[in-house]
């Protein structure tokens, strides 16, 4: 078993930062891929971005050039940097920790809300 505890949310103005992160503990694989994904209000979860063990990132389209994803394998977290953020941004954001396709642990969540 993974837990992931994630933290960093919260309430930030259009064109405003935060960042989010994720720490993981227990059965740890030196293969993973960690990461976030977000949900909207009456939308399904989607990519936002992840990075593999060796540090290779991959992003959704619509965060490119705004959010930046980096991890600390000793710290054993995976952080978002996010910033120019706007509305559509805002969305219950979820930590990823995966193994294997049959293999993932999700956190529980974290409140991200982008408005003036």
């Amino acid at each position: 078993q993974v837990q992931l505890v994630e933290s960093g949310g919260g309430l930030v103005q259009p064109g405003g930062s935060l960042r989010l992160s994720c720490a993981a503990s227990g059965s740890i694989f030196l293969i993973n891929v960690m990461g976030w994904y977000r949900q909207a209000p009456g939308k399904e979860r989607e990519l936002a971005a992840t990075i593999d063990h060796i540090g290779n990132p991959t992003y959704a389209e619509s965060v490119k050039g705004r959010f930046t994803i980096s991890r600390d394998n000793f710290k054993r977290t995976v952080y978002l940097q996010m910033n120019s953020l706007k509305p559509e941004d805002t969305a219950v954001y979820y930590c990823l920790y995966r193994v294997s396709s049959s293999a993932e642990y999700w956190g529980q969540g974290t409140q991200v809300t982008v408005s003036s």
